[in-house]
């Protein structure tokens, strides 16, 4: 049994139920009034336990953070979607439930997944925001991030900005 208050792990199959609940909540958080509520809404439905139970069963390569035996946070990884770039690990989803933001849980499953990716000989980083989410976009500055790309991304009939930021 873990002695520490905070741990980071590897997400398992049993985790599905509490990583939905901590993308439900860090969803609607994040994007209420971004993204239309609509399309919001089914995102957000489609990410239940069976989505994350059926994807972690797959091989997805998650990690989760837990602060007093409760699961607060994930990060999804792997390599990078961005090819000929030197980039070549990216982080596909980094959500903390809300009440626990902005007291470094975020940072620290970042670091963990940073170090997983190099773990595994994977050098270079990216992540993408959407620019509407300042939280994020201050967070992924904060840590040293680099914006080097922008894209786009549609929501039923809104398309919405997005940053690429990178780390080396």
């Amino acid at each position: 049994m873990p002695t520490d208050l905070i741990s980071v792990r590897t997400a398992q199959s049993g985790d599905a139920a509490a990583i939905a609940h901590v993308h439900e909540e860090a969803w609607r958080h994040a994007y209420q009034g971004v993204i239309p509520h609509v399309p919001l809404a089914q995102m957000i439905a489609r990410h239940g336990p069976g989505w994350w139970q059926n994807v972690l069963a797959r091989g997805m390569r998650a990690l989760v953070l837990e602060f007093d035996g409760e699961l607060t946070g994930y990060v999804t990884l792997g390599r990078s979607r961005m090819r000929g770039t030197p980039y070549g690990g990216e982080l596909f989803e980094l959500y903390v439930l809300p009440d626990f933001q902005g007291i470094g849980f975020g940072g620290r499953l970042f670091r963990a997944a940073r170090t997983e990716l190099e773990r595994r000989g994977i050098e270079g980083l990216c992540v993408w925001a959407l620019a509407d989410n300042e939280m994020a976009c201050a967070f992924y500055l904060h840590l040293g991030g680099r914006p080097i790309s922008e894209g786009a991304e549609t929501f039923g009939d809104t398309t919405l900005r997005k940053v690429a930021f990178a780390w080396r």
